[in-house]
């Protein structure tokens, strides 16, 4: 018996809408300046876009936003949340992985309309829930879902 189970993901030219669009989206609020990274469901980088006036860990900010919803599984909602109820628990998985998990709002799952997980976007630079916001309108404006780990209603 042979099972082939292929990845769904996000293409390059996805990510990189959702990159563009996400600070087109910011630059219409009147943000600081963004640093925005779009992850693949491996958590490979596959689009990462830094304005003029962003600061130097921006980068890793915005992509240990991203791996931190990945690797755990929800948006930084949840792992904010979750990092005020559990924070030896938080501080062990970053360590764990190697820094790269940043729980604060700004780190939203990317989901098809079915509920397929896609890949991650984590956004740098602003106040974390203007961050989210960001990030979820570059999400949405390419017909995704943007999941970030809120309660159910």
């Amino acid at each position: 018996m042979k099972l082939t189970h292929f990845l769904t993901s996000l293409s390059l030219e996805c990510a990189s809408q959702i990159a563009h669009a996400t600070l087109a989206h910011a630059r219409q609020a009147g943000m600081l300046p963004l640093a925005v990274a779009v992850l693949d469901v491996r958590g490979t980088l596959k689009a990462y876009l830094a304005e003029d006036g962003t600061s130097l860990y921006r980068q890793e900010i915005a992509q240990g936003k991203a791996l931190g919803a990945l690797g755990m599984g929800f948006g930084g909602q949840e792992l904010e949340r979750r990092a005020g109820l559990m924070p030896l628990f938080m501080n062990a998985v970053q360590a764990l992985s190697g820094g790269n998990l940043v729980p604060v709002q700004g780190g939203v799952l990317v989901r098809d309309a079915q509920g397929e997980l896609l890949g991650a976007v984590g956004v740098s630079g602003e106040l974390s829930s203007k961050d989210e916001q960001a990030a979820v309108a570059g999400i949405t404006s390419v017909g995704l879902v943007a999941d970030c780990g809120a309660p159910k209603p």
